[in-house]
């Protein structure tokens, strides 16, 4: 069943490439950060592949790429700062979220920002979402677009440069790299588990109100 979607998304993405060149890349990999998982995973080994047909230039190809995931991260950052905030202050107790979780988010990315937002970047499925709690968090603006933009640079000259070299063998890539999405899926998981499992043991172990007199 992954395996047939993924079949699916690559021949789209194949497609909307051949057909709009470099704006083509830019789009992808916007709606990948803007939270859309749509997989880089794709899009820069067969835009590597590209370049070592000659159709595309390698460093055009990153840059585009890493521009593309900058814009995608400005929406989903500002869509965190702007909606996601109220949303969850309002309702984050139906899911588990408390304003402490949220003072305590807040303190992480005020002081490790930057570290953050720059190794999310680096790893398949965090990275399609992590610009949504940094926004949250109202993390600097500057510095986020900083972070990211390195972070996007390296990871987009990877997978480009990886595509280049694996010439018209660059679609084993994707299999490849979909491994990890598995592994940091159900890393997520996990840690969705502990995190009601830790709400509810905290419920548990809050003594009763004492009744007022």
């Amino acid at each position: 069943m992954v395996s047939a979607i993924l079949t699916w998304l690559s021949s789209i993405i194949i497609n909307i490439i051949s057909a709009a060149g470099y704006g083509g890349v830019f789009g992808l990999m916007a709606l990948e950060s803007a939270c859309i998982p749509v997989p880089s995973e794709v899009i820069m080994p067969f835009s590597g592949f590209l370049v070592w047909e000659g159709r595309f230039e390698l460093w055009a190809v990153v840059v585009w790429g890493a521009l593309g995931n900058l814009a995608g991260s400005i929406i989903a950052y500002w869509v965190g700062a702007w909606g996601g905030r109220r949303l969850i202050e309002k309702y984050g107790k139906y899911v588990f979220i408390s304003s402490h979780d949220l003072t305590l988010a807040d303190s992480w990315f005020a002081r490790y920002g930057q570290n953050i937002v720059f190794f999310s970047r680096l790893l398949p499925v965090v990275r399609t979402f992590i610009s949504l709690p940094a926004g949250i968090a109202r993390m600097p603006f500057k510095k986020f677009c900083v972070y990211t933009l390195a972070g996007c640079l390296l990871w987009s000259f990877v997978l480009t440069y990886a595509g280049l070299i694996a010439g018209e063998n660059w679609d084993f890539l994707k299999l490849y790299f979909h491994k990890f999405d598995l592994a940091i899926g159900a890393l997520i998981i996990l840690g969705a588990i502990w995190w009601v499992r830790r709400h509810f043991n905290q419920k548990t172990a809050d003594p009763p109100a004492t009744p007022k007199a």
